[in-house]
């Protein structure tokens, strides 16, 4: 019985281990400086997933406003995306972003999701919008 236990315990741990790992291949490997310099190019939008609660309490100015939540609702991305820039979404910690990108993903989209959260990209020097 104590082995039984102990392989629960083996398969439990291998299989959150395999989650964060599968999670994190997810996320893009491209540097927040990429980001910055294929928004600045107009090569690629930022796309906000958390939600609207969340953006009215401080959001980035590059960024629009999709809600994970809308997302999944309607099965469809805003009028406003161009299929042909990459979209990077983000989130408050990396997490929707990734959920957000596999919706986009299957209607055509470049997603390439950020594993930076909203703080972590104002840390690194992302405009804040300019509050109203």
């Amino acid at each position: 019985m104590r082995w039984q236990s102990g392989l629960a315990v083996a398969v439990l741990v291998s299989g959150w281990l395999c989650a964060g790992a599968l999670l994190a291949a997810g996320h893009t490997q491209d540097s927040l400086d990429i980001v910055k310099k294929k928004l600045a190019d107009k090569d690629a939008v930022l796309v906000d997933v958390r939600e609207q609660a969340e953006w009215d309490a401080g959001h980035l100015d590059a960024a629009e406003l999709l809600p994970l939540s809308t997302l999944q609702k309607e099965g469809k991305a805003a009028k406003t995306l161009t299929k042909g820039k990459i979209v990077y979404t983000h989130c408050k910690a990396g997490i929707r972003s990734v959920t957000a990108a596999e919706i986009l993903e299957k209607q055509g989209y470049d997603v390439r999701p950020l594993k930076a959260g909203y703080q972590e990209l104002l840390d690194a020097g992302f405009a804040p919008a300019k509050k109203k």
